[in-house]
Formats: C-alpha cells, structure tokens, sequence
C-alpha cells in the first residue's frame, strides 16, 4: 500500500527550457549561446549553487563576471528564471492526490529558480513537504537527497512513488527501494499510477 508520492519538479510538474535563458542572456552580455552555455559548464557553479554552497547574492557576482555581464540582482534573477514554462500536471490531480496521499517535491534546483517557482506557481501549495537540493546540500542522484526524502516521507520505502524525467534519478531512487517510474507524459504517469492502485479523483 503506498502512503508517499513523490513528484520531481522541472519536467514532471513544470516544464522548463534552458534555452530560453542562453537565448536572454546572450543579448544582454557580448558572448554567443554556445560560449554562454562552455563559460557556465566550465565555471561548476551552478551545481553549487544547487547544492546551498553559493549564496545567491554571491552567485550573481560571480556569474555576472563569468559573462560580463552588468544588471542589478532582480533583473538578473527575471532573466535566470524565464526558463520556466507550462505546469505538465492538472492541479486537480495534484490536490487529489495530496487528500490521499502524503505528497512530496523532490528536486534540483536553487534558491532564484525557486522563489520564483512559489511565486508563480500556486501548484505548489499542494505539496506536504519540499525537498530541496540547496536546502538539503546534495543534488540527485546522490543518495543523501533520496535519504531525506524518506525521513520527510514517514513510510517505509516501499511505500513511496517517485517519478522523474530523468532515468538516472529513478534509479537512484530504486537503490533506495522506492517505487519509481521515469516521467514521459501524463497520460503515461496516470497510467503508472492506476496499475498500482494510486487514485486521485473520486
């Protein structure tokens, strides 16, 4: 019998494209997408920005000398945050699911990019608990993320669905022995549910 489920965040509840933030900054700095996307990847800091070893404040400094870039905080964390798009899974199924079931946000992502997800996303109010990789200083797959998922869980492992896009995090979460599914589509997530006798309407 399951008592937790599990949700990622980018891609399984809101869709987000990185593309549109290369796309922004490159008018706002003199490097092109590709030498944007190498100054970044190069840099490390945004896995530790998503792990709370970077400030935000902090971040921006030292991301805006990466691009040269010349904004105020605010604007850069619109600018940082415009990746984010469409909700991929019906509110109503979210708010069933969170009267039945203990219901849990499991994700990589940072202090920016979340502030403005609570602020433009009122989905999220439905979740019991979030676990948060800058909060928690480990980023998925590393077990220690899954670890206080399950304490936040108050189940046995085996009692909780997870589901996320990425398959190398669902394994991850198998290693932990939860029950989990890589995320395609709605229709393919609510089929997984219902096998497994996961309701959320009436």
């Amino acid at each position: 019998m399951y008592k937790t489920v599990i949700f990622d965040l980018g891609k399984v509840v809101v869709n987000f494209d990185f593309g549109r933030g290369y796309t922004a900054l490159e008018g706002l700095c003199p490097h092109n997408v590709a030498e944007i996307r190498k100054r970044i990847g190069a840099s490390g800091l945004v896995p530790q920005f998503e792990t709370g070893l970077v400030e935000p404040h902090d971040f921006v400094d030292q991301f805006s000398k990466i691009l040269s870039l010349d904004m105020d905080y605010d604007r850069f964390a619109a600018v940082w945050s415009c990746i984010f798009l469409e909700t991929l899974i019906p509110e109503a199924m979210i708010e069933g699911l969170a009267r039945r079931y203990r219901l849990l946000l499991l994700s990589n992502t940072n202090a920016i990019h979340f502030e403005m997800i609570r602020e433009n996303y009122p989905i999220i109010r439905h979740f019991h608990q979030l676990i948060l990789s800058y909060e928690v200083k480990a980023m998925k797959p590393d077990p220690a993320i899954y670890q206080a998922a399950l304490a936040a869980a108050q189940c046995k492992p085996e009692e909780c669905f997870y589901t996320d896009d990425i398959a190398e995090y669902v394994e991850g979460a198998r290693k932990m022995g939860i029950d989990a599914v890589q995320f395609v589509s709605l229709a393919q997530l609510q089929g997984d549910l219902r096998t497994r006798g996961i309701r959320w309407d009436d």
